[in-house]
């Protein structure tokens, strides 16, 4: 080989080389901060006056803040399993935690539908269409979907297993969890995966990686730290929160996001850094409150399923602004594979679209697309409460549906239907289904027509175990409270 041609290879080598090295850092990290029991209002930023989360704040203030964004089911595995998967939980038929009936089968009218406990393998994540683009993976915290993450798209797990909370609390041992054992008797389990997450960004400084770290702070048991307990009892109470306890377990997540953002800023990554934050479902209902929403956790009112969301996309998304288009969990499946350029999965039906071109302001709206929810389950109450369908259950079996300002539920036990204007009444307590009879039917017919084209089973055969008087008994009790 001539000289003059071994100098054009040596040339094309190191442009080569330049390229890859410039198409890699052209890749944007993600860091996917997802909460478990986080409510709506259970940051300062959107209106907890007692709670504080100045880090959470910070970073929200820096992107894009959406009032209007739902998880797409009101409690944990579901939920889950609808934003990784992209789908609506008909087609991943995770309907519930667990598989059995939740609550007392004689206050049951029908046989709930089952469903599976499991994301099956075959149905392909964001996280695994974002790994084989190139990505660091990892999963730190709360998985719930099944044994192990890792099969799902992640390179690192730290924490994730099927179980939906620490067994044993925030506090070491955490029993049946591999990646958790041998840690401080002094470690604080919030505190320690955001540790994890920040010697994940460290090691991987140099590569695009994508981090979904999702804590399992705030689900219950409500474990405080110890250390930040007695600044708490001693602030004073607001009207809409006081909750000690909980207080402290949002401390330790902001405290950790803070830290994060500190090594992310160290290392020159802030500004090649997306930060998403996100909710699994409403707030828990005896801790905290959503007001004015109505509901919590486990309920298809408002504050059961609208919960916090913000993305902070330096250079693309401009600091300061908020969204009221409404947007749900199965939307981030195509969101993430925008964002990172990672492929759409080939012949996986993705419910959601991608929120890029609103991140970006090129599209001021959706349309009138219709958002949807469907739960042929059962979900027992932990509180007596008007906030409820009734005292017996979060939820009975039932769909949803919201378009633009309008929402209807429908309950299949009595064939139930509520109508609401969520911009007259986000409080969801003007039931407008017998006054407004077009519109209840019109949604009424899109929603059966969904169901019947993703194939939504409908829970329609007696329970036998039932009982009237049992459940007679059990309504009867129902005290009126407001949290």
């Amino acid at each position: 080989m001539n000289l003059s041609k071994r100098y054009f290879l040596m040339l094309l080598s190191a442009a080569l080389i330049n390229s890859a090295a410039f198409a890699a850092s052209e890749k944007p990290n993600i860091l996917f901060i997802f909460l478990d029991d986080f409510g709506w209002k259970d940051t300062s930023y959107m209106g907890s006056d007692f709670y504080e989360s100045p880090n959470i704040d910070k970073l929200a203030s820096e992107g894009m803040v959406f009032t209007k964004a739902y998880s797409a089911s009101a409690n944990c595995a579901p939920a889950r399993a609808c934003m990784l998967s992209g789908q609506y939980t008909p087609r991943h038929e995770i309907y519930n935690v667990g598989t059995g009936l939740r609550g007392n089968p004689k206050h049951s009218r029908l046989k709930h539908i089952p469903g599976v406990d499991t994301l099956d393998t075959s149905i392909r994540t964001w996280a695994q269409q974002i790994q084989a683009s190139g990505y660091e993976t990892a999963m730190m915290g709360k998985w719930h979907l099944s044994d192990d993450p890792i099969p799902y798209g992640f390179d690192v797990n730290v924490g994730g297993t099927h179980s939906g909370s620490p067994p044993r609390g925030y506090s070491p041992p955490h029993p049946n969890i591999p990646s958790l054992q041998g840690l401080p008797e002094d470690s604080y389990l919030t505190d320690y995966l955001s540790d994890q997450a920040d010697a994940f960004i460290r090691s991987n400084k140099d590569n695009p990686w994508m981090l979904y770290l999702t804590h399992f702070a705030v689900h219950t048991p409500l474990d405080a730290k110890k250390e930040l307990v007695a600044k708490y009892e001693a602030k004073a109470k607001g009207e809409l929160h006081d909750h000690v306890e909980m207080a402290t377990m949002i401390q330790s997540v902001d405290d950790g996001i803070g830290k994060i953002q500190a090594t992310l800023d160290e290392l020159g990554l802030t500004d090649n850094t997306i930060v998403l934050f996100f909710s699994d479902n409403g707030g828990y209902g005896p801790a905290t409150d959503m007001d004015p929403l109505k509901g919590y956790k486990g309920t298809y009112y408002e504050g059961g399923i609208r919960v916090p969301f913000f993305v902070k996309w330096p250079g693309v998304v401009a600091p300061g602004q908020k969204s009221s288009e409404p947007i749900i969990g199965v939307d981030v499946f195509p969101t993430l594979c925008e964002m990172t350029g990672a492929a759409l999965p080939n012949g996986q039906d993705l419910d959601g679209v991608s929120l890029v071109s609103l991140f970006k302001g090129e599209t001021p709206n959706l349309g009138n697309r219709a958002l949807y929810w469907h739960f042929p389950a059962y979900l027992q109450s932990y509180a007596v409460t008007d906030e409820q369908r009734d005292i017996l259950f979060r939820s009975r079996p039932c769909s949803v549906i919201r378009v633009g300002d309008w929402k209807l539920h429908q309950y299949f036990e009595d064939g139930g239907l509520e109508l609401y204007n969520l911009r007259d009444d986000i409080g969801e307590t003007r039931n407008l289904a017998k006054s407004m009879n077009e519109k209840t039917s019109e949604l009424l017919a899109r929603l059966e027509g969904w169901r019947e084209g993703i194939g939504a089973p409908v829970p329609n055969e007696r329970n036998p175990q039932f009982d009237a008087f049992a459940e007679a008994e059990g309504l009867r009790g129902r005290v009126k409270t407001r949290k």
